[in-house]
């Protein structure tokens, strides 16, 4: 066999039974996520009146943290859970508190104090975090007032009733807002 041959033959020829085997491999593709610390969640409830609301967040842990004060800064823009900016979806126009609140798909932040939050809903519904946060974009904020919760969550936690009250969860605190 000539030497040209034998090296195609030695080399050349394996190489397409080494990408078919690593196409049929057990790879990550590149949309999956990695497992989280922070799992992802979805609330989703009836609003008075109806239409849907659809809260998508994930939920970190407090792992024997003080998290209100501590882990999440008073007086700061919070990202309202963690990796990416909590979403909030209304299928229909709604008030918040009161006020009104276009339907449509928002970044939901929050900003903590001891006595009173701020719940910003932010046009920019997708980003990471809150790193790039921008005010200008705010719809609508509104205030609520914090209070203990009758039993400590270790994971953040959102839930929203048929009566239109959305409650954000964790530690011993809990805020709630209604949205109508």
């Amino acid at each position: 066999m000539p030497a040209t041959r034998t090296l195609f033959v030695r080399f050349l020829l394996p190489l397409p039974i080494l990408l078919h085997l690593t196409a049929c491999s057990d790879q990550k593709k590149p949309e999956q996520k990695p497992a989280r610390p922070s799992p992802p969640a979805t609330v989703a409830a009836a609003l008075p009146g109806g239409g849907q609301l659809v809260i998508s967040y994930s939920q970190p842990s407090a792992k024997e943290r003080k998290v209100f004060g501590g882990l999440v800064p008073y007086g700061q823009v919070w990202r309202t859970g963690a990796n990416e900016a909590t979403t909030f979806q209304v299928s229909r126009n709604v008030t918040v508190q009161g006020q009104a609140l276009p339907a449509g798909k928002y970044a939901l932040f929050t900003i903590p104090q001891e006595k009173e939050w701020t719940i910003i809903f932010n046009k920019t519904a997708k980003q990471w975090g809150a790193y790039e946060y921008q005010e200008a974009d705010d719809v609508l904020r509104v205030k609520a007032t914090p209070s203990r919760a009758a039993t400590p969550l270790e994971r953040f936690t959102i839930t929203a009733d048929k009566a239109g009250r959305v409650t954000l969860a964790w530690e011993k605190t809990q805020v709630a807002f209604a949205v109508r």
